[in-house]
């Protein structure tokens, strides 16, 4: 994957574009659910998945956050840490100084299938976070990571370290690794074919016509 170019992709790309190339390609069930939606509605992640599992836990442990420690200081630039809690609504499992650490080792942005806090300090900072909504109580005692750089779910879709992952305004996107030279590539090519299928549109041809004659829409 070392061709791809994730700033690339990141000003160019939608989500929507890529969803429909992994259609294509037969891989039709790559989008997260719905409910999963970025803190600021104007931000794109975009980059490789670092994984990490977490659940709900009913004690204190004697070290806390050491696997989330962990997790954090494993990312690396372009990583996205994409998460997921189990369903649990019990805490914010992530927050303002975990986000300033990601940013610290050049992570593009975090994926969480679950609830995060620090609501305001993390708009400030320019990470790119998608969670399902905000909870004001600490993990600890609560949320606690369990593994790391595995095979997860999350939002409903299966995700692998070094996936790619993509996300902005209409939801977050997972491309397989087997198909993502081919996948972002046809992003491209289709993004560069809509600008055409945009033009005819504004001049007046229908949309019946410029379908037959593309079968973009």
């Amino acid at each position: 994957m070392s061709c791809i170019d994730f700033e690339k992709m990141r000003q160019k790309l939608y989500s929507a574009v890529i969803a429909d190339i992994l259609d294509e390609l037969g891989y039709r069930d790559q989008c997260m659910d719905h409910g999963i939606n970025p803190l600021r509605e104007d931000d794109v992640v975009c980059g490789r998945a670092f994984t990490c599992l977490a659940a709900d836990v009913y004690t204190i442990p004697e070290k806390p956050y050491e696997m989330e420690f962990k997790t954090v200081d494993s990312l690396k630039k372009d990583d996205v840490l994409v998460a997921t809690t189990n369903g649990s609504v019990c805490s914010g499992f992530w927050g303002e100084l975990l986000s300033t650490a990601a940013v610290g080792h050049g992570a593009a942005g975090c994926v969480i299938d679950g609830l995060s806090r620090d609501t305001r300090a993390i708009r400030k900072l320019d990470f790119p976070l998608f969670i399902r909504g905000t909870h004001p109580a600490d993990s600890k005692g609560r949320t606690d990571v369990i593994d790391y750089n595995c095979d997860i779910i999350c939002g409903g879709v299966q995700v692998h370290p070094g996936d790619i992952i993509f996300g902005d305004y209409d939801g977050v996107v997972v491309v397989p690794q087997a198909a993502a030279e081919e996948c972002i590539k046809k992003a491209f090519e289709k993004v560069e074919a809509e600008n055409v299928v945009r033009a005819e549109l504004l001049a007046g041809a229908s949309a019946e016509e410029v379908w037959n004659k593309y079968h973009i829409l």
